[in-house]
């Protein structure tokens, strides 16, 4: 377990993707990392699309990203929601600021968006949100995995092996 001793968020609201949430959540534990789940605050646990739950740990305004190393941002349609609460947004911003990892893949992107911290990064999405971060100041490439500095970003499930590889390397 290479990564013991290491904490990490991973945010979940309502209709997020099932594989972009567990996969990295298990395979987080398996490299001995410490991950608390962390919702909005509108509820205790959030179904996924296609109904699978995960009950959190806490809400975003109860954790502050100085206590962890890095977050991931699951996609589906859950960072449309996410994006709504202003303390999931500011979590997102604090750990970029404080140059800790922040991991989006898919739809949450439009969480790196609301947080403000796209310009002149180079990063990758979901296609069909590619031009919310274009007008956000991102250079969009099509590739399965870009890591710019500590954000790391990838396109839908099928990269998930590539992403959470370079999550992994980031927290070492």
């Amino acid at each position: 377990m290479s990564l013991k001793g290491k904490k990490v968020i991973i945010l979940v609201e309502e209709m997020f993707n099932v594989f972009e949430f567990w996969y990295p959540y298990y395979r987080l534990k398996e490299e001995g990392v410490e991950v608390t789940v962390v919702g909005s605050g509108s509820s205790d646990v959030y179904t996924g699309k296609p109904g699978t739950q995960a009950k959190v740990d806490a809400s975003a305004d109860q954790v502050s990203a100085k206590n962890f190393d890095g977050i991931i941002i699951p996609g589906g349609y859950a960072p449309d929601m996410m994006r709504r609460y202003p303390a999931m947004v500011n979590l997102v911003k604090n750990f970029f600021n404080a140059n800790k990892t922040v991991a989006a893949i898919c739809h949450a992107g439009w969480m790196l968006v609301s947080a403000g911290i796209l310009p002149g990064k180079k990063v990758t999405s979901f296609f069909a949100i590619k031009d919310d971060l274009i007008n956000a100041g991102a250079e969009w490439v099509d590739q399965e995995v870009v890591v710019d500095g500590k954000l790391v970003t990838s396109r839908m499930p099928d990269d998930l092996p590539a992403f959470m590889k370079a999550v992994i390397d980031l927290l070492q």
